[in-house]
């Protein structure tokens, strides 16, 4: 057994422990609690009121529900979570899958999984359950045993030269290039096309990482006719798809049409399925099944001999029409993924029925400095090249087991690929933020390697503003506070001096971010926006998010609220730096930080930081903005 062969052993024991925490905790939140319980967990909405009913995107039930209690709780529910509506009165009935589709603070929809609807649903006093999603750990670890046990063939190659047992390959001669690219990316898109093996981009923030592996993407369907595209999120999925759908591209874009965004639902198989010159024909059988089935439900068991044989006869009669109709949806289908010129969808979603026997010539796996290891494999195994593009210095994969991380499961296949294949390429031209603010992480992070495209030095070169500040509120008495129900951080007076500062700036010609790392102090801010009548005019501009939402975006101007304040210096999960690396580069103009350094500035991080806004005259004192 190799030195990989025997990693990956070790990994799958770390997935079982991942797994098990996982599992723990949702058992804590959810299992062996009452109803009551749950709705303080924010994990059950119960009673909740259907307002609406209809069938959506690709001929799904969707159900539009209100919550009418605890609607000050906060909740766990989020887009594309798994969960259950369930009825209070009928214990004993089955409850109903769904995923969810849209949620807000009080309102949800969720997409049935299901054809029927029982009877239940109308008597009222319904529920709905947060789910444990178990399919994703089933594939993850069903990828590691094959990948494990691979002794010869592709996956075997691909297995070694990503863990650095065997050199990766590329062909010589081959130079990419195209005026619409700058010359990074154009080493980029040689590298990918001259890599017979696997090919790295690492792109670090705003330096065009998306636009360059979609140029790729683009090039690389010319010369193999299709490829497959995969990512972490679905949102990740979805960013890509919705730019090679505008160079003209043929997407199909495969997964649950509830987790999919507005934008690239045109591409999903079941809206493809739905113009397929065939659809209407398949409807047309559906509706005759459904005619014969609903025919053979009338007959009652005690009917005679006849009537009984009657009723099977619809019966089977009924099958037949179903059988036919999954005969010309398999073809549909068929038909559409041969079309495709790229098929995209989630690591997991890579599992499709309509994948299950083919490979790949080239696979792009986007954000895999995001993804755990494991998750990756379940796409490798249909590659055969490897494409893979991130950013390790940005967010890490979520884990939920402290001692599974520390033994190696936070540690994706992307570090380890990059660190064993020297020629990855890092692109360095970055087209987002002002040169003060791209500087601290530019030299922190990438020693240095960042350079501003010129065109971003004119666009800010008649700004006049502050565009990398450190509000400091240390002696304010700030102090933190920790939120009972979901133990939570949160500082009302640095959220309140945010806001004051935020409102005395605001142009209604800049979009704003506000980011926290703590869903509580999240909380306080978005209150705080929706009551300040200051935000009245460009309240739809403000978005107040953690930093794993503001993952891959933008803002003209970002504020981020620390929040930490206490006489320990304790400052939690703020450690985890690579959060704060991407925290502090969404920002294109404006970048500012409140927080308390007297908490903050015993970590040599935040006290680079600190030293950094010292040195650009970009420290402020909170008391300049107090009165």
């Amino acid at each position: 057994m190799t030195q990989a062969q025997e990693t990956l052993k070790d990994l799958s024991i770390l997935l079982k422990l991942e797994k098990e925490e996982d599992y723990a905790q949702y058992e804590r939140k959810v299992l062996h609690t009452s109803v009551d319980e749950r709705r303080k967990q924010g994990v059950t909405w119960y009673p909740i009121q259907i307002t609406n009913k209809y069938i959506s995107t690709g001929e799904r039930f969707t159900l539009e529900l209100d919550r009418t209690t605890h609607q000050d709780r906060h909740h766990a529910f989020q887009v594309g979570a798994v969960v259950s509506v369930f009825s209070g009165l009928d214990v004993d009935a089955d409850t109903l899958p769904a995923v969810v589709s849209y949620v807000r603070k009080d309102r949800m929809k969720v997409v049935l999984n299901t054809d029927d609807l029982p009877d239940w649903l109308k008597q009222g006093k319904l529920g709905v359950n947060l789910l444990f999603d178990e399919g994703t750990y089933r594939e993850m670890n069903k990828a590691l045993k094959e990948v494990i046990g691979a002794e010869t063939g592709r996956l075997a190659d691909l297995r070694e030269i990503l863990y650095g047992a065997k050199t990766a390959n590329f062909k010589n001669g081959f130079d990419f290039q195209s005026v619409n690219l700058n010359e990074g990316q154009n080493k980029a898109l040689t590298q990918i096309f001259n890599a017979k093996d696997v090919a790295i981009i690492h792109g670090p923030p705003g330096t065009g990482k998306t636009t360059t592996l979609v140029n790729a993407i683009k090039e690389v369907v010319k010369a193999e006719k299709q490829v497959l595209v995969c990512a972490q999120s679905n949102a990740a999925v979805d960013l890509i798809v919705e730019k090679l759908d505008t160079l003209g591209l043929q997407v199909l874009r495969l997964g649950h049409p509830a987790r999919l965004t507005p934008e690239v639902i045109e591409n999903s198989l079941d809206v493809k399925i739905s113009k397929h010159p065939f659809f209407k024909e398949l409807k047309e059988i559906r509706k005759r099944s459904e005619e014969y089935r609903r025919m053979a439900q009338k007959y009652k068991r005690n009917f005679g001999f006849e009537e009984r044989m009657q009723r099977k006869l619809v019966m089977k009669e009924a099958r037949m029409f179903k059988e036919d109709a999954d005969r010309v949806e398999s073809q549909i289908m068929e038909d559409l993924v041969d079309e495709a010129q790229v098929v995209a969808c989630t690591l997991t979603g890579s599992t499709h029925h309509l994948l299950r026997d083919r490979v790949f010539r080239s696979i792009f796996i986007d954000e895999a400095s995001q993804a755990l290891e494991p998750a990756c494999w379940i796409a490798i195994r249909k590659a055969h090249r490897l494409i893979m593009a991130g950013d390790h210095l940005q967010l890490p994969p979520t884990i939920k087991s402290l001692k599974a991380a520390k033994s190696g499961l936070a540690e994706t296949l992307f570090e380890k690929a990059i660190n064993h294949i020297e020629q990855s390429v890092m692109l360095s031209t970055q087209y987002r933020m002002h040169p003060d603010i791209v500087k601290f992480s530019g030299d922190h992070f990438y020693n240095g390697g960042l350079i501003t495209a010129e065109e971003v030095i004119l666009r800010e070169s008649n700004s006049e503003s502050d565009h990398f500040l450190f509000i400091d509120t240390a002696g304010c008495g700030f102090n933190e506070k920790v939120k009972k129900e979901t133990l939570s951080t949160y500082n009302t007076d640095e959220a309140a001096l945010l806001i004051k500062h935020l409102s005395s700036n605001l142009s209604i010609q800049e979009t704003v971010g506000i980011i926290a790392p703590y869903k509580a102090q999240i909380e306080v801010i978005r209150d705080s926006v929706l009551k300040s009548s200051a935000f009245d005019a460009v309240r739809d501009q403000v978005s107040v998010n953690t930093v794993d939402a503001f993952q891959g975006q933008e803002r003209d101007v970002i504020y981020i609220s620390l929040t930490r304040s206490n006489e320990k210096s304790e400052i939690g999960f703020l450690k985890e730096y690579r959060r704060m690396n991407v925290a502090m580069t969404r920002a294109k103009t404006r970048l500012v930080i409140v927080g308390d350094s007297a908490t903050l500035g015993k970590d040599n991080f935040f006290n680079a930081v600190i030293d950094y806004a010292q040195q650009i005259e970009g420290y402020r004192s909170a008391f300049e903005f107090l009165y």
